[in-house]
């Protein structure tokens, strides 16, 4: 797997390339927001980790600029500021995690979001459902998801909440589960992550949005619409 480091501390940066080669990753390193967009343009990754507070352009822009490419990016935070999270999960990150960190909590998290892409990518087929008289195609090789002909952007984890939802019409799911089946039982967030991805799909959703329907108190849920 290969992973993009951007990170403007050389020292942290070069600790993050060593451990994670040691670890038998591919890596690359960028020390600024305009250099990780150029270099993301003419080399494939499995995988970002993003500092937010780099030069050129901030994690955060670099985050919205690159989910085009529709990979897994890890944002790396000094402040455990819960504002922060959410701004970067907001932007299209699939995880973060604040500095200092510890190597292992850091590969775990890496290896935790490799897993989950796994097991996905072992999938093959398409699921057809009517939403509003519209069809809603998944494919679940691809990563596709289209409404009436319109292809949906959606991040890696996006399209898992989103196929997990389809797959199981008006079974209503609670954080803590959508949590373990999405992001795995070894994942270190916490359930506001699971709030913001869902806000980001209803706006991707748009006229469509209210098929995700939250249930007080609980979680969740995907609303089958018949013809």
């Amino acid at each position: 797997m290969k992973i993009l480091i951007v990170e403007d501390d050389e020292l942290i940066a070069n600790l993050i390339d060593q451990n994670l080669k040691l670890e038998g990753f591919e890596t690359d390193v960028s020390y600024d927001g305009i250099a990780a967009i150029d270099i993301c343009k003419r080399k494939h990754f499995d995988l970002i980790l993003l500092d937010i507070m780099i030069p050129g352009m901030d994690g955060f822009h670099v985050c919205r600029e690159l989910q085009y490419l529709v990979i897994p990016i890890i944002m790396l935070t000094a402040k455990n500021d819960i504002s922060d999270k959410l701004t970067g999960l907001e932007a299209g990150a699939d995880d973060y995690i604040v500095k200092p960190f510890d190597n292992r909590e850091l590969v775990a998290r890496i290896r935790s979001v490799f897993r989950r892409l796994d097991r996905v990518n072992k999938k093959s087929n398409l699921v057809d459902i009517n939403m509003n008289n519209s069809i809603v195609t998944i494919n679940e090789e691809t990563h596709m998801v289209i409404i009436n002909s319109t292809e949906l952007e959606l991040t890696p984890t996006e399209f898992d909440l989103m196929l997990l939802f389809i797959k199981n019409p008006n079974r209503v799911f609670t954080r803590s589960q959508l949590m373990d089946d999405v992001w795995g039982y070894d994942f270190l967030g916490d359930s506001r992550t699971v709030d913001i991805h869902v806000q980001r799909i209803r706006k991707k959703l748009g006229d469509f949005s209210s098929c995700i329907e939250t249930v007080f108190g609980v979680g969740y849920r995907f609303k089958e619409l018949k013809r």
